[in-house]
């Protein structure tokens, strides 16, 4: 059994500690809120669940085994870092941190304490996306020469005191939701090398430096093969279309919802295999981040019985740093080398 503790109940927070209460051999043992009104919250939906209001007060507790952080991104290396050296298993939301050295100092406090240290990237348990990595790595496509990642969406939500709208405290608004594109095509491509290159293009309605209504990225990979990843914050309900295109074959998937969260979605995955005369419908049961992250959290408990993260802190870096370098490059308006 997996003792958790959870550090932040705002919206998506409250959907950790669901998940962490339905995964098999995970309790949950407490809670740390950031104010009083998500306190009565939490304790109201969890009765039987000690609330904290300082984080710190919890981390001190011996019968903890692991702590799943779900806090505003400048929260993230601070907070991560301290459980780590209480000796706690940490379960980080992406983005990992705001900068490359927030997430050096986050790999480093795991090594230092041998604790396990995995950033939630779930769209890799999805299994719709998940399923696109599956036919890559088996050869359905054969090798995969170009990417897209698409979403049209809502504006982002505030969040507890408009942090997600405070550049210092989001880091940009490219680690918020382009960090999960980032992700993807670095994972489906990583047989074949690191990325190279990004080259970004944004604007926005008005909005401070960082915070682009309008997004997209051509990153440049081994061997003439690239991934554009495009979003804009000016659309309407949530829309996401993954693309992949290889040498002898594709695969396209898309989702849609009245919201990002929602448990109805429609969507759809088909795939034109090599050697098949026609394109076929892949069968998926479900496909959303809500039911991703219960995946995450099942596995989690596994990986952490096992002493192994689930996507590791050098891994998730990687997608840090694509987003500070598109950053850089939306800014400079240049394209800029990558070095990880």
């Amino acid at each position: 059994m997996i003792r958790f503790a959870l550090i932040g109940y705002g919206a998506w927070g409250r959907h950790h500690a669901e998940a962490i209460v339905q995964a098999p051999r995970a309790r949950l043992a407490a809670i740390a809120c950031r104010t009083e009104t998500t306190a009565v919250a939490a304790q109201r939906d969890f009765p039987d669940v000690p609330v904290h209001l300082d984080y710190r007060d919890l981390l001190v507790r011996p019968d903890i085994d692991a702590v799943d952080i779900v806090l505003p991104n400048h929260l993230h290396a601070e907070v991560g870092v301290a459980a780590l050296e209480h000796g706690k298993d940490v379960l980080l939301e992406k983005p990992m941190a705001r900068t490359a050295e927030e997430c050096n100092a986050l790999i480093a406090a795991a090594r230092h304490t041998g604790r396990v240290l995995s950033i939630g990237h779930e769209l890799r348990l999805s299994a719709q996306w998940g399923r696109i990595k599956a036919f890559i790595d088996a050869g359905e496509i054969g090798e995969p020469l170009y990417a897209l990642f698409e979403l049209f969406r809502f504006p982002y939500r505030r969040g507890a005191n408009g942090w997600r709208y405070d550049r210092e405290r989001v880091g940009s608004w490219i680690l918020e939701e382009p960090v999960h594109a980032f992700d993807l095509a670095l994972w489906y491509f990583e047989r074949w090398g690191d990325p190279v290159s990004v080259l970004a293009l944004g604007n926005s309605k008005g909005r401070s430096e960082g915070m682009s209504d309008n997004f997209t990225a051509l990153v440049r990979f081994p061997a003439g093969r690239y991934a554009v990843i495009t979003q804009t914050l000016a659309g309407f309900q949530y829309h996401q279309v993954v693309e992949v295109a290889g040498a002898k074959g594709a695969i396209r998937g898309w989702w849609s919802g009245a919201l990002d969260r929602t448990l109805e979605p429609t969507f759809e995955l088909k795939a034109h295999r090599r050697g098949r005369p026609e394109p076929e419908t892949i069968p998926i049961e479900r496909s959303g981040e809500v039911f991703e992250l219960r995946e995450q959290i099942a596995r989690t408990v596994t990986a952490f019985e096992e002493r192994r993260p689930l996507v590791t802190g050098e891994d998730a870096r990687k997608r840090v740093v694509m987003c500070v370098e598109s950053e850089r490059s939306l800014r400079e308006g240049r394209e800029i080398a990558l070095e990880f």
